[in-house]
C-alpha cells in the first residue's frame, strides 16, 4: 500500500510567483478526496506535485513506499493520446508498466469494456469525441489497477451528458477500491463524488472538512464566499 501520502510544508514557485504556500496534509486510503477552489487557487499544481510531475521548491512529498510508479495514475483535463487506435493506447500503457505481452490485449479490452468503449477498440483515438477520449484516458488507468488515481478537472471541457459518463466511471474506480483524489471547481460534482474537501485559496490550504460539513458549515470566510459564488477567480 502506497498510502498514506504526506505533504510536509510543500512550497512551489513559478515565474517568481508563489503557487503553493507551505501546505502540510496527510491523505489516507478510503474516502474520495476533492481538492476544491477557484481557478488559479493552485489545484492543478498541487496535483502535479503529488503525482511527481513537479518537484517542490521546498518541503517534502512522501509516500509510504518509494515504488509508486505503477500504483498511481493521473488523468488530465485534456488527455494526451497517441496517434493510434483506442486499444493501442491502452496496450502501450501496459507495455510501459511492463505487463507481459500475452496479457496486454485481454487487459486492454477489459478496460475499454469497463468505460463503455469496447465497440471503439480499433477506432483511432484522435477521432473520438471529447468525452470518449476522456473515457479512454480512464481506461488506460483502469488497466493498471492503480491504488491511487489523480483526476485534474476531468469534466471541465465536457457537456453534461459526457460529464455524467465520466462521473459513472469515477464511481466505478471508487467502488473497485481505488483512492480518488480529484481537483475541481464544480460544486455539484464535488458533492456528488466527494467524501472530504481540501479547499485551496491563493495557494494556501484554507480548510479541510467532510463534504457535508464543508457545504453546510464552512469554517473559513473564503470557503463561505466560494460556496456562494462570491469568491473572485484569479
Amino acid at each position: 500500500m502506497i498510502l498514506p501520502l504526506k505533504l510536509e510544508d510543500v512550497f512551489f514557485v513559478a515565474g517568481g510567483r508563489v503557487i503553493i504556500e507551505r501546505i502540510s496534509a496527510e491523505i489516507g486510503a478510503g474516502p474520495t478526496t476533492i481538492i476544491l477552489g477557484a481557478n488559479g487557487a493552485g489545484k492543478s499544481v498541487l496535483m502535479r506535485l503529488m503525482h511527481g510531475l513537479l518537484a517542490p521548491a521546498s518541503g517534502k512529498i512522501v509516500w509510504s513506499r518509494s515504488d509508486t510508479a505503477r500504483l498511481q495514475a493521473m488523468v488530465f483535463q485534456r488527455p494526451v493520446l497517441l496517434r493510434r487506435s483506442a486499444i493501442a493506447n491502452v496496450t502501450y500503457a501496459l507495455k510501459l508498466a511492463r505487463v507481459p505481452r500475452a496479457e496486454r490485449e485481454r487487459l486492454a479490452l477489459e478496460a475499454l469494456e469497463s468505460v463503455g468503449l469496447a465497440a471503439f477498440a480499433q477506432r483511432p483515438a484522435r477521432v473520438l469525441s471529447g468525452g470518449e477520449q476522456q473515457r479512454l484516458a480512464l481506461a488506460r488507468a483502469w488497466a493498471l489497477h492503480p491504488e491511487v488515481l489523480f483526476l485534474d478537472e476531468p469534466t471541465a471541457s465536457l457537456d453534461p451528458t459526457a460529464s455524467r459518463e465520466i462521473e459513472r466511471v469515477i464511481q466505478a474506480f471508487d467502488a473497485a477500491g481505488t483512492k480518488i483524489i480529484m481537483a475541481t471547481h464544480n460544486l455539484g460534482q464535488a458533492r456528488r463524488l466527494g467524501d472530504e474537501v481540501l479547499f485551496l485559496h491563493q495557494g494556501r490550504l484554507v480548510e479541510r472538512a467532510p463534504i457535508e460539513q464543508f457545504f453546510s458549515r464552512p469554517a473559513s470566510p473564503e470557503a463561505a464566499a466560494f460556496i456562494k459564488g462570491e469568491l473572485p477567480w484569479v
